[in-house]
C-alpha cells in the first residue's frame, strides 16, 4: 500500500486502505469513461463555452489531466491572465511590503506538513512557488493582503496546475470574484455566509438548527474551516477537487450545497448530541468515513439532497444576515 497519495499527502495511520481500494477500483471506471467524454468535448482545442452540457460534465467530474485548463477557462482566470501578460512577474519584481512578506514566511512551514512536495527537502520544493504566489497576490489585492487559509488554497491550486502564474490567477478568481469577502481583514463575507448556512439549516434541517440554538453553539465554531479552507483538510482530496470543479463553474452556492448535504445526511447522528462539546465533536465526525470518500456518489447527493437552492435565495439571505451582523457591530 502506498503511504503517500498521488498529490503528495501522507496517509494517516488509521487510513482504511481496504474500503479506499474498493471505492477507487469503481471510481477508476468512472474516471476513464469521463476522460473519453472530455477529450471528445475538447477535441484538442483548449476552449469551451459555458453550456448545460458543460455544466453537467463538470458536475460529473473533470479528469485530472484537464482540470487546470477547465478551471482556468470557466473561472475567468484564463481571460484575465491573457489580458495582463507579464503582470504576475512584475508583481514579484516590484517593491515588497515587509509585514506581508513576514506573515507569509511564518506560515510556510505550517502549510501541509503532511505533504511531501511541500517539505524543504523536496525537489522541487513547492514552498518556494507557494511563497511567490502568496506574495504576488498580497501585492495585487492590497485590501486582502494575506490571511490564514489562503496558503492552503494556493497550495492546492499549485498541486493541480503545477504552474505558478495559473495558480495566482485562480486564487484571484476565487478570492476576488467567487467567494464574497471571505479573506478581508474583518471577514464580513465569511461571517455572513456562516449565518446564511444557519438560516438554510433552519429551513431544510430544522431539528439540527434547534439543537444548535438550544445548546448555544454558534455556527462559526463548527463550520468556519469549511468555508475558509473550502473543505481542504476537512474532506478527502478527491472529494475536495470535485467540489472545486463545481465551485469554479457555479460559484459559492456549492459550498452551501456541500455543507447542507453533510448535515442532512447525518441528521440522526448529530441529534444524538446532548451537550456543547458533543455537538462540536459530531461535526468533526460527519466529515469522515465512506460517505465523503465516495466522491462520485457524494457529488450526486449535493445536487439532490438539499433540494432547490437558488442564487437569489442565497443573495437575499446574505443581505439580511449582513445587515444583522453590521448592526451588532
Amino acid at each position: 500500500f502506498c503511504r503517500v497519495d498521488p498529490y503528495g499527502f501522507e496517509r494517516p495511520e488509521d487510513f482504511d486502505y481496504a474500503s479506499y481500494e474498493a471505492f477507487f477500483s469503481r471510481y477508476l471506471v468512472v474516471l476513464t469513461r469521463r476522460a473519453i467524454k472530455w477529450s471528445k468535448l475538447l477535441k484538442g482545442n483548449n476552449s469551451i463555452q459555458k453550456s448545460l452540457k458543460v455544466k453537467r460534465y463538470i458536475r460529473k467530474g473533470i479528469p485530472n489531466e484537464h482540470r487546470a485548463l477547465i478551471w482556468m477557462i470557466v473561472s475567468g482566470a484564463q481571460a484575465n491572465m491573457e489580458q495582463n501578460p507579464g503582470y504576475y512577474h512584475r508583481l514579484l519584481e516590484g517593491e515588497k511590503n515587509d509585514k506581508l512578506v513576514e506573515a507569509i514566511k511564518t506560515d510556510m512551514n505550517r502549510t501541509f506538513p503532511d505533504n511531501v512536495k511541500f517539505r524543504k527537502t523536496a525537489d522541487p520544493c513547492l514552498q518556494h512557488v507557494l511563497y511567490n504566489v502568496l506574495v504576488a497576490y498580497g501585492h495585487h489585492n492590497k485590501a486582502v493582503g494575506y490571511c490564514q487559509g489562503m496558503n492552503f488554497i494556493a497550495g492546492y491550486l499549485i498541486l493541480i496546475t503545477k504552474n505558478e502564474e495559473e495558480s495566482f490567477w485562480l486564487l484571484d478568481a476565487l478570492i476576488g470574484r467567487i467567494l464574497p469577502d471571505y479573506y478581508s481583514p474583518v471577514m464580513l463575507g465569511l461571517k455572513t455566509d456562516q449565518e446564511v448556512l444557519g438560516e438554510l439549516v433552519k429551513m431544510k434541517v430544522p431539528a439540527v438548527a434547534e439543537l444548535m440554538e438550544r445548546h448555544g453553539v454558534m455556527w462559526t465554531l463548527v463550520v468556519s474551516r469549511w468555508f475558509i479552507c473550502l473543505f481542504i483538510d476537512i474532506l478527502p482530496v478527491e472529494t475536495v477537487l470535485r467540489i472545486w470543479d463545481c465551485l469554479f463553474y457555479e460559484g459559492s452556492k456549492i459550498i452551501f450545497r456541500v455543507a447542507l448535504t453533510l448535515i442532512k445526511q447525518h441528521q440522526a447522528f448529530i441529534l444524538e448530541a446532548t451537550n456543547f462539546p458533543d455537538i462540536c465533536d459530531k461535526f468533526k465526525q460527519i466529515t469522515k468515513g465512506t460517505f465523503v470518500t465516495e466522491c462520485h456518489s457524494f457529488m450526486q447527493k449535493i445536487f439532490t439532497d438539499p433540494g432547490t437552492l437558488s442564487m437569489a435565495t442565497i443573495n437575499k439571505l446574505r443581505e439580511t444576515c449582513r445587515e444583522k451582523l453590521l448592526s451588532q457591530g
